[in-house]
């Protein structure tokens, strides 16, 4: 029998009637639609004002603001919150001249929201710009219908073991690929630094991949990559969970795994430098473990288990060509004896922000233990 697919109704709605309206002239005015991390630290909002004319750097983009207490961020009674843009990029939904930005929170007194992990973390790449840190992220992440069961599983019980469905091809294979081709095309077009996609282990679920990006960059594009993937599923009425364990049981979770050199370890030689960041991050285990998840290593507890291509939380591993390890040196890099390293153990909701600047504090700054020093203070 034909099973009906859970979409929301709004995906229903007559889009060819949208499309006459998209087309009308802007008169020279231009659609800015700002972005911002809510606090639950994961979720992201927007809303959207009129320009006079295109901006062409972000800093042609004036401040606004917004109701914090109605995104977890503020008291009612104190409620207005900054929106600072930091990052833009080419609108894919309403198309030139129009913009998506991305702004850091920062609350009535101009100190960053509890959720604005990305003040620190450009303090902290701009401390060791020098040393031009490149990163890779890993975005995976699951289809789900509107009711909150994986996009295309059956009603009344599971797809057959995994196998199959990694890389797949076929409609018993892979659910869901327009809508990962729709969001590739989409951060092609907004100048995210997408550069490329895949099918999962477990069916429903896909992975895409941003980077390289130096510094800063790689928060800035990879949030934004996730506004793009949740507004390209809204349009086809399902919704992407970035969930680290979203199916319990024989089922792979969803990580972030993030790849990581400097220039010292992208030269000849590099070998060396790669080993001995890995060492100082095997010393530091618990710290990143509690800032991988935005629940202080909760989330992760549930994917890291030492199974479905995964270490065990609570040990610390490394080795080449291993996908059972914490960190995962590429065998080509161990012929070459230069390149980069992979941590495998950020979660799929991590913060972006909260994972690198993680790893410069430990392999760049040098810092030791679970406390952080404030280089803010003389």
């Amino acid at each position: 029998r034909a099973v009906a697919m859970s979409v929301s109704h709004s995906s229903r709605l007559n889009k060819l009637v949208r499309e006459q309206y998209m087309r009308l002239p802007q008169d020279g005015r231009v659609q800015v639609t700002y972005v911002w991390i809510d606090g639950s630290g994961e979720g992201v909002r927007c809303k959207s004002r009129t320009l006079d004319k295109e901006p062409k750097s972000i800093e042609d983009v004036p401040e606004w603001n917004f109701d914090g207490s109605s995104t977890a961020q503020a008291e009612g009674s104190n409620s207005d919150m900054f929106l600072v843009p930091v990052s833009m990029f080419r609108d894919p939904f309403c198309l030139d001249p129009n913009k998506l930005v991305l702004c850091e929170v920062l609350k009535y007194n101009r100190k960053p929201a509890e959720t604005n992990l990305r003040h620190t973390c450009k303090k902290v790449m701009d401390l060791v710009k020098d040393s031009h840190p490149w990163f890779g992220m890993e975005q995976e992440y699951t289809l789900l219908g509107i009711n909150g069961h994986p996009y295309g599983w059956p009603d009344n019980g599971f797809p057959g073991p995994q196998g199959p469905y990694y890389c797949g091809v076929g409609a018993d294979k892979v659910y869901g690929r327009d809508i990962v081709e729709s969001h590739y095309k989409a951060c092609l077009y907004a100048g995210v630094k997408i550069c490329g996609t895949n099918a999962e282990v477990m069916p429903s679920q896909w992975e895409f991949q941003v980077g390289p990006c130096e510094g800063i960059e790689m928060g800035d594009h990879l949030w934004m990559a996730r506004f793009i993937l949740h507004r390209v599923c809204e349009d086809f009425g399902v919704v992407a969970t970035l969930d680290p364990k979203p199916m319990t049981g024989n089922w792979n979770g969803a990580g972030c795994h993030t790849n990581y050199s400097t220039e010292e370890m992208r030269r000849e030689g590099g070998l060396k430098h790669i080993e001995a960041a890995i060492e100082k991050l095997s010393k530091r285990h618990h710290y990143h473990i509690c800032v991988y998840d935005p629940r202080g290593g909760r989330d992760n507890s549930r994917r890291l288990t030492g199974h479905h291509e995964t270490s065990n939380i609570f040990e610390f591993s490394a080795g080449v060509a291993n996908r059972g390890a914490s960190i995962r040196i590429p065998r080509q890099v161990g012929q070459d004896g230069y390149g980069y390293f992979e941590d495998r153990r950020p979660a799929a909701n991590c913060d972006p922000y909260a994972v690198t600047e993680a790893i410069m504090r430990t392999t760049v700054l040098n810092e030791t233990g679970v406390e952080t020093k404030d280089y803010a203070e003389p």
